[in-house]
């Protein structure tokens, strides 16, 4: 069709050159209409040549125009050679020649430009709108959708420099997208007041509010050229309140393959506003490479990023062992998709509690580095299992030193959380019984023993977050056990990149913690979810605290013990490990507790052999 219209368009065009040229009085000049033959077909060859047939139109920028060009520029010299050579072609003044090719060359690019410029109009509903669709399917052959256009988000772009442009770009040539650009909002002086592809740019002032209300915006896109913490900080605080749903476009915080700028939610992540901790030492990377790791809880939110991040250092063989068979292939499949033959993964299904099966898997794979992140972790479910939780954290991780010591495996690494410290609830408990055993063991084993400490994982299996999103997402409320909580949080990737890297700088016997700057309170975190949403009428109510938790959470037994790492954000607290006699002893208390049965018996023990446990109440009081 294009071929069609612009053969309609040359024909028109000589035949007005041709007469307003015309030569001996006659109707039209038959020496220009001759050329004008001669140079239509040189000029389709060259169109054809460039492939400017094989264009779409409708999305045609900037890019499409110059080769257009560049196409009917070459056509007019190879004319001009034959222009020389030919002497019958002489006969037409060359002046007429070149306002022929000008007119033919400007009737064709606005004809495309009419079309474009239709198309990109053709969403509003008004008859100017209808009229134009009607064109654009007469034309072009092309039927626009109907009935979508009113249903579409509209949107204000925060930022109208080359970013938000070019998403306004991919906005408009897109006529399945669910949105509608209706305004950039920036404080450039330049931009303020005129309008980028017919989209106004309205200035960033105390008037804002109002006039994003007055055009009905339901949702801010933020899409800036430096979007670090602090600016996105910045933008955050100044339109939590807008009642519009928050979005970025940037970079994704999940590595992608191609590393494009994606409009995206505001990652939950995000709302520390700290950048990153991110761990690229190379001697972390170096030391995991050609080694057989053995990850003990494989499946789990942490056990499964260790594996994402020892796959890229190039481990001789990855062990990934759990007793949820789920976690572990589905992880399975993701790293036999990502890295097919190159990697050696294996996996074991069992219990780091069953001796006869973790001695089948030491003897027959032999690890060097295993890395203990099985455990029961979820503190109200463990209150009222507390022989079973004690069973698994605790006779587990011992059993691992055990046969980490009898294979003369080259290192351990424990898992550990700030629950641990001064603990409220049997989870902590167990947990810092862990550390202790660990500590005593790396006294007198002959395995390089270390312990990692870090707070809650944003995003983790049967944390708040997941929780807080499913209750947005049903339209609430937002339950919080107490508003006054606060918590520690870090990413799952930083919280597995530091068992990485503390581990490979571990001598033997530290506690490494992290500093994860200031605790947020969870009140916030939730308030901060629901203006995300765009959902203002979500309530929270308050349940009151579950049994064993308490307000707040520590990372340090004593602060005055802290030493540095060559990281700056690492610190390790290194205790006076017990004697073997002493951990002995303490695990036959349990052990006792434990072969009762009873759970109360249990957490009596294990206030005995924890002599930081304490009642939530006693803590909770003094806060």
């Amino acid at each position: 069709m294009l071929v069609l219209y612009d053969s309609i368009i040359f024909i028109l065009a000589t035949i007005w050159i041709s007469f307003t040229y015309r030569a001996d009085g006659n109707f039209l000049d038959a020496f220009i209409l001759k050329n004008g033959l001669l140079y239509f077909g040189i000029d389709f060859c060259s169109r054809l040549a460039f492939k400017i047939y094989g264009q779409i139109w409708r999305y045609g920028g900037i890019q499409c125009y110059i080769r257009f060009l560049l196409a009917d520029a070459v056509a007019f010299l190879v004319f001009c050679l034959f222009y020389i050579v030919i002497p019958s072609a002489q006969e037409t003044a060359f002046i007429n020649m070149i306002a022929l090719a000008s007119v033919n060359l400007l009737g064709s690019l606005v004809m495309r430009m009419c079309y474009r410029y239709a198309y990109k109009c053709s969403d509003n509903c008004t008859t100017k709108g209808r009229c134009l669709k009607f064109l654009i399917r007469l034309f072009a052959g092309y039927d626009v959708k109907k009935g979508n256009e009113g249903q579409k988000i509209k949107v204000a772009i925060i930022g109208a420099g080359t970013v938000g442009v070019g998403l306004a770009e991919e906005l408009l040539n897109n006529p399945a997208t669910a949105y509608k650009p209706c305004c950039f909002v920036d404080i450039s002086k330049e931009k303020i007041g005129r309008e980028i592809h017919g989209i106004p740019v309205l200035p960033e002032n105390k008037f804002i509010m109002e006039r994003l209300k007055q055009l009905g915006i339901q949702e801010l896109i933020f899409a800036i050229h430096s979007t670090d913490s602090n600016k996105k900080k910045e933008l955050y605080e100044r339109y939590r309140h807008s009642g519009c749903k928050l979005k970025v476009y940037d970079y994704p915080i999940v590595e992608t393959a191609n590393g494009k700028r994606q409009l995206r939610a505001f990652d939950i992540e995000e709302l520390l506003f700290r950048k990153p901790i991110v761990m690229a030492d190379p001697k972390t990377l170096e030391y995991y490479k050609n080694k057989v790791i053995l990850i003990t809880g494989g499946g789990g939110s942490i056990g499964t990023e260790l594996s994402r991040q020892l796959a890229k250092m190039g481990p001789k063989q990855l062990i990934i062992l759990d007793i949820y068979e789920n976690g572990a292939y589905d992880l399975q499949q993701e790293l036999h998709i990502a890295y097919g033959a190159k990697l050696n993964v294996k996996i074991e299904i069992a219990s780091i509690t069953n001796r006869k099966a973790m001695e089948k898997v030491f003897a027959l794979y032999h690890p060097q580095i295993v890395i203990n992140a099985a455990a029961h972790k979820h503190v109200p479910l463990m209150e009222h299992n507390c022989v079973e939780a004690i069973e698994n954290n605790v006779f587990g991780t011992k059993l691992l030193v055990d046969l980490c010591e009898e294979y003369h495996v080259e290192r351990f690494m424990m898992v550990s959380t700030d629950k641990a410290v001064n603990p409220t609830n049997v989870m902590g408990a167990t947990k810092r019984m862990c550390e202790m055993i660990v500590q005593s063991q790396s006294a007198s084993g002959k395995v390089k023993y270390s312990c990692t400490r870090f707070g809650n994982v944003l995003g983790s299996a049967g944390s708040v977050i997941p929780l807080f999103k499913k209750q947005i997402a049903s339209g609430g409320p937002i339950t919080l056990t107490d508003k006054r909580i606060i918590r520690y949080f870090m990413t799952i990737p930083e919280a597995s990149q530091l068992v990485l890297e503390s581990g490979a700088m571990a001598k033997n016997g530290e506690l490494f913690v992290l500093d994860m700057g200031e605790p947020v309170k969870i009140l916030d975190l939730a308030l901060n979810m629901i203006q995300l949403s765009g959902v203002n009428d979500i309530k929270i109510i308050e349940t009151g605290l579950r049994p064993g938790e308490k307000l707040y959470e520590e990372l340090l037994v004593k602060t005055e013990a802290l030493t540095k790492t060559q990281n700056d954000l690492i610190f390790i607290e290194k205790d006076e490990p017990l004697s073997k006699a002493e951990i002995a002893e303490k695990l036959r208390v349990l052990k006792e507790a434990c072969d009762t049965g009873d759970d109360d018996v249990a957490r009596e023990a294990l206030r005995q052999v924890v002599p930081t446990f304490k009642r939530p109440e006693e803590v909770n009081a003094n806060y």
